[in-house]
């Protein structure tokens, strides 16, 4: 096996594990087992570029940190702007921190969850001590290395632009904020293990990494808003909410110490910047016994779950699929996308995200004067949950249990059409509708019943845009295919064209409301359009799958 240099630099502190009571030779040999391990590991940001032949020569992790590097650039303005540290540098954390929370959920999860360890180790005469913190250690070293990625060049920038005392406080403030995410992130992991188990537990694990993502979107949102703008100057307007924004701590404490503004907010938010990521991760080194003993119930498969057959939903789904065909293949997408966890932690907070994002655009449309909010067209922000469409009918083509894709050979089809009608209808009842219901029941708070016509054109409007996509996008049968040969970006150019027909569609909708009835002349379109293109797209052959 390789040599590491990262272990090597490792050897320099070996005397410092050895007095914790490690056995550092052990650790080092296990973490050389999973660093050679990692290089057949994609991270998730970089796997439609790992070609398979490469995967077990290189480590794909290191070699995508380049993109890291990309996005740490867009963090150089904040380090530039002024000398508002509070302001620049909460701005700064903020992003940095959604760059390393969403890399932990997508990459490091499945570290800190391995139960490989338990089952391998535990037997043999290893002291649980040295095997919890070589997975410590496992996760350190990979978070150095997005961290210098991320945060390298703003730092030197911000050292020539601001000074040594400016530079040596950002790199101990991301330094904490590395603990701090590694620990908070540990200690969720370890709370929900104490009371769930199995196939529960792994599906509230997938529904908390989605949460954190949509609480790092909506917690930038607050951070922005605990400013205010006047006349191009930074007002800060101390709250008691601020206390949970974490980024403010760390802009805080460079502002008191690089400006000396010894106030007594910013006193505490110091205070907690300090404490609170020492205090997550002695916490979780405290439980880390108990951490890995309740990691053993992952591997409970738990028990076959028995479906009861409703007579209403049964009903519904007959007038919903005609035929025996389509109504089999709804059923069975609908339970894809309910199971697959993979499909899950890709698909779900891309639907969190359209739930927030036109209330986000509203937001910071109107700012404070919400009482013109009944009066404008600001619902036309809806479209925007039309846009992670394209993604996740992409994402309809994949699959972890890929290699069950013979069943649609085998099975007694006449055509492939209930195949894709099934599946598309399955999307839009069982993921989007629920979706669109949620945010139909705020809208219709907010503006008032007059907009339920609106309402059902977007609908009928964004079932018409699922059929458009399905035309557009690159054919295959659904969940059919790896994970691993996912590619969003191979997509890209097209998801963005067809993001431009949803601004078409948001557009037409808008100018409707200037004429008379106009609403439901634009319904009308929406649905000869939809029956229309219903009828031709899913006329797909087996050349036309072949051919992609």
């Amino acid at each position: 096996m390789q040599d590491y240099r990262t272990l090597k630099l490792l050897d320099h502190f070996e005397r410092v594990f050895n007095s914790f009571g490690v056995d550092y030779k052990v650790m080092r040999k296990l973490l050389q087992v999973k660093l050679t391990m990692d290089g057949r590991r994609v991270p998730t940001i970089f796997s439609q570029n790992a070609k398979k032949e490469n995967k077990e020569k290189n480590n794909q992790y290191i070699k995508s940190l380049w993109v890291y590097v990309l996005f740490g650039l867009f963090l150089i303005p904040f380090v530039l702007m002024g000398d508002n540290y509070l302001f620049q540098m909460s701005l700064f954390y903020g992003i940095f921190t959604f760059f390393v929370m969403t890399s932990m959920i997508s990459d490091f999860s499945s570290v800190l969850l391995d139960i490989r360890d338990r089952n391998i180790l535990f037997p043999k005469p290893v002291s649980r001590k040295t095997i919890s913190t070589a997975k410590m250690v496992h996760v350190t070293i990979y978070l150095s290395f997005l961290t210098i990625a991320l945060a390298g060049i703003p730092l030197i920038v911000g050292l020539f632009k601001n000074g040594p005392l400016f530079f040596l406080l950002a790199a101990v403030n991301i330094i904490l904020i590395d603990l701090l995410v590694v620990g908070l992130t540990a200690l969720i992991y370890l709370s929900i293990l104490r009371f769930f188990d199995g196939e529960k537990l792994k599906d509230i694990i997938n529904y908390v990494q989605i949460g954190l993502s949509l609480m790092i979107m909506v917690g930038y949102q607050l951070l922005i808003r605990s400013f205010e703008f006047i006349d191009l100057t930074v007002s800060f307007q101390p709250k008691w909410w601020q206390v949970f924004i974490f980024p403010m701590w760390y802009g805080a404490n460079m502002e008191m110490l690089l400006k000396g503004a010894f106030e007594p907010v910013y006193l505490l938010f110091s205070a907690l910047s300090l404490l609170i990521p020492i205090l997550s991760i002695w916490i979780y080194m405290k439980f880390t016994g108990t951490f890995e003993q309740s990691l053993q119930k992952l591997a409970y498969q738990g028990k076959a779950k028995v479906t009861k057959q409703n007579k209403a939903g049964q009903i519904l789904l007959n007038i919903i699929c005609r035929s025996p065909e389509e109504r089999a293949f709804f059923r069975f997408a609908g339970r894809m996308m309910k199971n697959e966890r993979d499909f899950k932690l890709k698909a779900y907070p891309s639907l969190g995200f359209s739930i927030v994002i036109p209330f986000i655009f509203i937001i910071n449309t109107l700012r404070e004067d919400f009482a013109q909010l009944s009066d404008s067209k600001s619902y036309i922000t809806i479209y925007f949950s039309l846009i992670i469409i394209p993604t996740i009918m992409i994402l309809l083509k994949y699959s972890g249990k890929y290699k069950g894709a013979f069943i649609y050979r085998v099975a007694p089809l006449k055509s492939l059409k209930p195949v894709f009608s099934g599946t598309i209808k399955a999307f839009i009842i069982k993921l989007y509708l629920p979706v669109y219901f949620m945010l139909s029941a705020l809208f219709l708070f907010l503006f008032g019943a007059g907009i339920l016509p609106d309402l059902i054109a977007v609908f009928i409007s964004a079932c018409l845009y699922a059929v458009i996509c399905f035309m557009v996008l690159k054919k295959a049968l659904p969940f059919s295919e790896s994970f691993d040969e996912y590619s969003q970006n191979g997509n890209s150019a097209i998801i963005f064209g067809l993001m431009l027909f949803v601004a078409l569609l948001a557009g037409l909708h808008f100018a409707s409301t200037f004429l008379p009835y106009g609403i439901y002349l634009y319904l009308g379109i929406c649905s000869i359009g939809l029956v229309i293109s219903w009828r031709l797209a899913f006329n797909v052959t087996w050349e036309k799958i072949i051919k992609g």
